[in-house]
């Protein structure tokens, strides 16, 4: 049986990992120091080293939290599409949160970075490609799939279906938000992923 982390531990892994993530996303990887890190953290410089070695280990650690986001988001998102009874409704809200939990928090920043970086962290690219936008599209097209079997949805391909539904909902935003630092606006990324559902369902709705 594992045994649980200290508290203390646990509480410092915690705060360097939100300054390490913070810190990447204001100066860019060669920007960053375990040093910068540290301090941002209010830890000691040794402490960053015990927890998590140096900065390239930071920096994994920081594309992970996205991953495990995406990999959270993607459960969730498969139990909600499946216990849909009213499509209509309740698929544009749906929508709007998935929007909201790419384009408003850190995942589009961090994503940003990693294409930056893709040179250097060929693997974590792939990794992160597999375990978050790969594995999103794979859990809406399941979703849709069943929604197809209980007569809500006409999805012939689900997977193309959840390639259209993505972006519909985001993927205008997310290619500018590629290249724009600006963050978009929250009113803005809701309206238009509920927009998207509303043009989704009127290609892909019961008939």
């Amino acid at each position: 049986m594992a045994r649980e982390e200290d508290p203390r531990i646990a509480r410092s892994r915690a705060l360097i990992l939100d300054a390490a993530i913070q810190a990447f996303l204001e100066f860019g990887y060669d920007g960053v120091s375990v040093e910068i890190v540290a301090e941002r953290a209010g830890v000691a410089k040794r402490t960053v080293y015990n927890i998590y070695g140096d900065k390239e280990a930071l920096f994994r650690a920081a594309l992970g939290r996205s991953i495990a986001t995406a990999e959270r988001f993607a459960n969730l998102l498969t139990e909600a599409i499946e216990e849909l009874e009213d499509v209509e409704s309740e698929l544009p809200r749906l929508a709007a949160r998935l929007a909201e939990d790419v384009l408003l928090g850190p995942v589009l920043p961090l994503r940003r970075l990693l294409v930056g970086e893709a040179a250097r962290f060929p693997d974590l690219v792939a990794q992160y490609r597999d375990r978050a936008p790969e594995l999103v599209l794979q859990a809406l097209a399941r979703a849709f799939a069943r929604l197809s079997e209980r007569g809500l949805l006409d999805v012939g391909a689900p997977r193309l279906a959840a390639e259209h539904f993505a972006f519909l909902v985001m993927g205008a935003q997310l290619d500018r938000g590629m290249f724009d630092m600006r963050a978009p606006r929250p009113a803005k990324v809701r309206s238009d992923a509920r927009e998207g559902a509303r043009v989704f369902l009127a290609a892909y709705g019961s008939r």
